[in-house]
């Protein structure tokens, strides 16, 4: 059955349709207008109560929060495909730990470095420029950890690229493209390394090919979006 992808092909419903590459699953991409405020109307809201994406419909079956998403498509379809997950519990272990340290570590400076350095900015409105230093200094701290990590290991949870990984690929890549922030990962020779793998793995250029970031004359239909 042909899973279903809702929302617009930016930020974290990338997340989502680069899983469903690598595991080699059909899907279909369904649009949402955020500029119309779409994911507020009522049948949006049906499948999403909290009017945000992405949003994924497998039969009768939805989900929405991308990484609950990608964690469940890498479990339901783990025979196919690229093991996302690891083979050993210990494995399964470290893939679980550096999803959390992107969502809750990694996620919120990149955020709000993007909203600040990139979104405010497109749609006219200056990026505070206090908030953009204090959160490229956090996001620097976490590069630090994520440097020593991969002094040692070729990915984030091993010798092995997973969710952990594929999770960080949305928000990096508009850290080194539109921020032009690219210093960030180059300064740190073993993160350069490890950007440099993932972001060249076919599934992430396929998802960038069909699906390429707008340009500032489209922005404003990005805007109010969730990650």
């Amino acid at each position: 059955m042909v899973v279903k992808v809702y929302g617009c092909p930016f930020a974290s419903p990338r997340r989502v349709l680069v899983c469903l590459v690598e595991k080699e699953i059909e899907f279909e991409t369904v649009p949402v207008d955020l500029f119309k405020a779409e994911h507020k109307g009522p049948e949006f809201l049906k499948l999403q109560p909290f009017g945000t994406v992405p949003v994924t419909q497998d039969g009768d079956y939805t989900l929405y929060e991308s990484r609950a998403i990608i964690r469940h498509y890498a479990e339901k379809y783990k025979s196919q495909g690229t093991n996302l997950l690891g083979k050993t519990i210990e494995e399964k272990g470290q893939v679980e730990n550096w999803l959390e340290v992107e969502a809750h570590n990694f996620h919120p400076p990149i955020f709000n470095l993007t909203v600040e350095s990139l979104f405010h900015p497109m749609l006219g409105i200056p990026g505070d420029e206090k908030l953009i230093k204090e959160n490229e200094e956090k996001l620097a701290k976490v590069l630090d950890v994520y440097e020593e990590r991969l002094s040692k290991n070729k990915y984030l949870a091993g010798d092995f690229f997973s969710l952990a990984d594929l999770s960080q690929l949305p928000f990096t890549e508009l850290l080194v493209s539109l921020m032009e922030k690219q210093y960030m990962i180059r300064n740190r020779k073993h993160v350069s390394a490890w950007w440099d793998d993932i972001s060249n793995r076919p599934s992430w250029k396929k998802v960038l090919d069909l699906y390429p970031a707008p340009d500032s004359k489209n922005w404003t239909r990005f805007n109010n979006f969730h990650v």
